[in-house]
């Protein structure tokens, strides 16, 4: 009953069919509900102007339903905030969004009350959340692949499009041509049925997206040949007010984040200041929905266009970059409708002949499709919405001069530059399916496998169990699969309440009385997503691929994490979730009189002391200015510009080191950075302040999987361009940090390569750090090598003397190893060094990081001071 259970949940299409047509119900209630939400609320704004003063009751209902607005996506949701499609987006390109019931249900009632308002913003982009937020709730709740996840949400998507703009078509169009971007059948087949009926459950009952007088419409439009010079100067014009438009979005946002203020504080502010605007216009801008009907139909005068134009533009600017949860679309319609009406009365005026209709249409169109950047969708939806085939040519010459026009001037997608200002980047690698979707079964299957045979004993099998470490084998009978046995189903033996199977001999008892017999198997065409979500979906290890019951391989757990990391160390092709930027806090600046600048990353307390005496040693040698940083870390949920932190403690550690610094007569810079992400702060550092070297500790061990010396010191290798000197300080037996003292005797290996006059070089300022130094230059040789060749080692003394008079300090003597890690710390346990300095192998560090870990391995098998270094890195 089990196996027929597990059976009946594998992804199948007709459950995906029935799926879609839930979404497509669901999405069309939440799209009428929103409109009749906001519609209700908005009519009683607009009532309460009648009975009280409209530069009172504007303003304040504004500020109070703004807050509120914000206060409920602040608190209950944050990836509700905005229009939603940019999440919608980033979650089908596998970015980690969230959408859920929660999201949906908090975008629609905060949507209600935003758009209730006053606030110029649509609720097309919303309703394209909320139906995207229900299907990925609803196959969560119903067990389906990740592929098959993705397809639904993207059909929740455009069943809510769909059901707010009646415009089932558009609905399809925009999943292809904006958010998935996938022509499979099934995905077509999905977001066709789920589109379909959000709209027909939408128009039916009456969630009309412009409410237009249709007849009215039909009877005014017009189209001519002589006009499209016309159409396409009302597309260049929508284009550049479009691109205009965008970057007005991202400079409000931008411009909000600088205020410092919360989410709540932020939608109210954008709130009330749509109240006091929209009370000093004319009463009939309070009333959207007349003031498009007007404009669409050429009843308003060209100056009431204008006006309006403006207005909208301004106050849509202002509304969205606060975060109110609202979208584009209606604006961005309004926005072409004024222009349009615009050029079609100033064509009448001067040919005596055309349609404003016509015009206010096809510039809904044109600004939409600049915008958005999806001319095929915005042509679509217009035409839907008038059924009025006079319109399609219109249609055409604006919307497709318009993306043109406005994605010269401002290329790219208005959501991909959205989802940047969160951190989140997507480019067209991005887009392409990541190893799990693009590899299948059989391309990492182990194809050879360990099988039992149907007419095998227990005991036998039990032997095979004891001689292997597999936990389970498929049963097989003429190379066919016909069931799996694990270690499980031996012990429920024991178990068992069959007495008359568990008081047989276990020679008797052949495995296709005990195996199961329905294994769970996979194809070889399955993709690695579909078989991971099978092995978490069932708590299972190893699943059997078969082919017309043949069983061909085996697929594990580890067999995909070995070919995602492949693919990781190839080239990574999905997404990136790019934290935001760090944001400096506190910082102070010294007289600047150095040569170059010298990057201390501090944060222990008690190591902080030793580093900081390094990096003075070496900004003494080089005459260095130092820049010490201290780095915050906060949760990726808060934005680094706007989470309040105490610097208390940082600032304290900070002081410590300028009084040091002053000590020295060393410039010393400080500043204190708030950050999703230790290393990127640091590198952000490096690239401000122009660093020529950074002096970093480690603490000799690392828990990341993967990693050779961590997450933060792996990233800054490879990445800092500039000299990287890393340090892990020794321990003594009498106290867990070196001293003074333990700084004497110096062991320095070199072989050639980049790194070892680095390390050469290094040595004059560091050994300044300990009483009497002593060095010793050492070359590690295999031991079939008669004769070393130590002819670096003498090099290396030369220069040495030549920085200063060190020849009675310095020797040079070979060491016989296997390895070069085998033979140094050999060495240093042998004859106590208390410092080795490593810049000496034939690769780079960089290198070595990349491809082997030399360095890692002696600095954590010696408890000695290890410095390693690695050179500056060629822009």
């Amino acid at each position: 009953m089990n196996q027929r259970f597990r059976t009946w949940w594998q992804p199948r299409r007709g459950l995906a069919i029935a799926e879609a047509c839930i979404i497509g119900l669901v999405a069309a209630l939440s799209a009428v509900f929103l409109k009749v939400g906001s519609g209700w609320l908005g009519t009683w704004r607009v009532h309460t102007t009648h009975l009280l003063p409209a530069w009172l009751v504007l303003p304040a209902i504004g500020l109070v339903l703004g807050f509120l607005a914000g206060w409920l996506v602040d608190r209950l949701a944050p990836e509700a905030s905005g229009s939603g499609i940019p999440q919608v987006k980033a979650s089908l390109a596998n970015v980690p969004v969230t959408l859920s019931w929660r999201v949906a249900g908090v975008k629609l009632l905060s949507a209600i009350i935003a758009i209730g308002s006053g606030m110029t913003l649509g609720r097309q982009g919303p309703t394209v959340q909320v139906g995207a937020g229900l299907a990925a709730g609803m196959s969560r709740w119903v067990p389906t692949s990740p592929d098959h996840r993705r397809q639904m949400i993207a059909a929740g998507a455009g069943a809510g499009l769909a059901a707010a703009f009646n415009a089932p078509i558009a609905g399809v169009l925009f999943i292809v041509e904006e958010l998935l971007q996938d022509l499979s059948g099934l995905t077509l087949g999905t977001a066709i049925i789920a589109s379909f009926i959000g709209g027909v459950i939408s128009r039916l009952l009456g969630g009309g997206s412009l409410d237009l007088n249709l007849q009215l419409v039909k009877s005014s439009s017009q189209f001519s040949i002589p006009e499209i010079p016309f159409f396409i100067l009302l597309g260049i014009l929508a284009g550049l007010f479009g691109a205009l438009f965008n970057r007005g979005i991202i400079f409000s946002i931008k411009f909000y984040r600088r205020l410092h203020i919360s989410l709540p504080l932020q939608v109210a502010l954008a709130g009330f200041i749509s109240g006091v605007v929209v009370a000093m216009l004319p009463p009939s801008f309070r009333d959207n929905t007349g003031l498009r009907e007007s404009l669409i139909t050429g009843s308003s005068h060209p100056s009431v266009a204008a006006i309006a134009f403006a207005a909208q533009f301004i106050l849509t600017l202002i509304a969205f970059g606060s975060g109110a949860p609202g979208g584009l679309f209606a604006p961005s319609l309004i926005l072409g409708s004024c222009l349009g009406h615009i050029i079609g009365v100033s064509e009448l005026y001067i040919t005596g002949s055309g349609s404003p209709t016509t015009y206010a249409l096809a510039g809904m169109g044109g600004f939409f499709s600049a915008v958005s950047k999806v001319p095929i969708t915005a042509i679509v939806i217009v035409f839907e919405m008038t059924t009025d085939f006079n319109l399609v040519l219109p249609l055409m010459i604006v919307s497709v001069a318009a993306y043109l026009v406005a994605d010269k001037v401002v290329p790219g997608s208005l959501y991909e530059k959205l989802l940047e200002l969160k951190g989140i980047t997507l480019t067209k690698e991005v887009a392409m399916e990541g190893a799990l979707s693009k590899l299948t079964a059989k391309d990492v299957m182990q194809e050879r496998v360990e099988t039992l045979d149907a007419e095998m004993s227990l005991e036998e099998a039990m032997q095979a169990f004891a001689h292997s470490h597999h936990r389970g084998f498929p049963v097989v009978e003429d190379s066919k699969l016909v069931g799996i046995v694990t270690q499980s189903d031996l012990l429920k033996i024991r178990e068992s309440t069959n007495h008359t199977l568990r008081d047989r001999n276990l020679a008797d008892i052949f495995l296709k009385e005990i195996m199961t017999s329905v294994p769970m198997t996979v194809s070889p065409i399955h993709t690695l997503s579909n078989v991971l979500y099978l092995l978490d979906r069932y708590q299972i290890s190893r699943l059997p691929v078969v082919d017309r019951r043949k069983l061909i391989g085996i697929i594990t757990r580890a067999d995909i994490i070995r070919a995602e990391a492949d693919h990781l160390n190839c080239e990574n092709a999905t997404p990136k979730l790019r934290p935001e930027p760090s944001y400096i806090v506190y910082q102070t600046r010294s007289p600047s009189t150095g040569r170059g600048r010298l990057l201390v990353p501090v944060a222990n307390p008690e190591t902080a002391g030793v580093l900081l005496q390094m990096a003075a040693a070496i900004a003494r040698d080089r005459h260095y200015e130092i820049d010490c940083v201290q780095v915050m870390l906060i949760p990726r949920h808060s934005s680094p510009s706007e989470t309040q932190v105490r610097t208390a403690k940082s600032r304290r550690l900070l002081r410590q080191a300028e009084v040091l610094a002053k000590k020295w007569k060393i410039p010393l810079h400080t500043q204190i950075r708030v950050t999703h992400d230790v290393a990127q702060a640091i590198l952000e550092t490096i690239n401000e302040q122009h660093i020529d070297l950074i002096l970093m500790g480690w603490k000799g061990n690392t828990s990341t999987p993967g990693r050779i010396f961590g997450n933060v010191v792996d990233t800054i290798i490879r990445q800092a361009t500039c000299e990287v000197v890393l340090v892990k300080l020794g321990t003594t037996s009498h106290s867990p940090l070196p001293t003074q003292h333990s700084f004497n005797r110096w062991l320095v290996p070199v072989a050639g390569g980049p790194n070892s006059p680095l390390a050469i070089k290094l040595l004059p300022a560091l050994i300044t750090l300990g009483n009497d130094p002593k060095i010793r230059l050492t070359q590690v040789f295999k031991p079939s090598e008669l004769k070393p060749d130590m002819s670096i080692s003498e090099q290396a003394i030369r220069h040495l003397m030549r920085r200063r008079k060190l020849s009675s300090t310095v020797v040079a003597l070979p060491v016989q190893a296997n390895s070069v890690a085998e033979g140094v710390i050999k060495l240093v346990q042998t004859e106590g060094y208390d410092v080795v300095v490593l810049g000496a192998s034939r690769e780079g560090l960089l290198q070595q990081a990349i491809q082997g870990n030399i360095p890692e391995a002696i600095a954590s098998g010696v408890e000695s001071t290890v410095i390693l270094v690695r050179g500056a890195i060629q822009k």
